[in-house]
């Protein structure tokens, strides 16, 4: 079976544009974080890669035309937010109900996110595998939590 792998939205795989309201599908201006395009290409050869977002406003088939239009979405399975699993981060049951939608261990599974309270402690202390992404190099963490400074860092793994 394929590795899984977790990304958080928002500063982790697109730019979250401060000031801007509303789906990002529908911003006059989307982009994608400094080395998106490499991480996703590398780790689509070796994995299966969702998203797992806290956006609350977006349905999967709007998270979706964000990354259609960044050129994202040919890496991505599929997409989970508050409409599909009935919570949001950074609830446990959040990441439980999507384990139990992929029929997985958390231990298979592989979150990565920019925002330690939301996207790293808590699937970390469900036995998830992490890795936070980060310039706050200085700040403790869990043992066992990878701290890398940009997605360039998790293409060349």
């Amino acid at each position: 079976m394929k590795e899984i792998y977790l990304f958080d939205w928002g500063d982790t795989l697109m730019v979250d544009t401060p000031g801007m309201a509303g789906k990002m599908c529908d911003w006059e201006y989307v982009e994608a974080t400094r080395f998106a395009g490499e991480a996703l290409k590398e780790i689509s050869l070796r994995a299966s890669i969702y998203v797992a977002t806290a956006a609350a406003e977006s349905t999967p088939e709007d998270i979706e035309k964000a990354f259609k239009r960044v050129g994202l979405n040919k890496y991505i399975k599929g997409y989970f937010c508050k409409q599909n699993t009935g919570f949001t981060k950074p609830a446990p049951e959040f990441y439980l109900a999507i384990i139990k939608q992929l029929s997985v261990n958390p231990s298979s599974v592989t979150m990565v996110g920019d925002n330690l309270e939301k996207d790293i402690l808590p699937c970390h202390g469900l036995g998830f595998n992490t890795v936070w992404v980060t310039s706050e190099a200085n700040k403790e963490v869990p043992e066992g939590v990878l701290t890398i400074a940009d997605l360039g860092e998790l293409a060349s793994q």
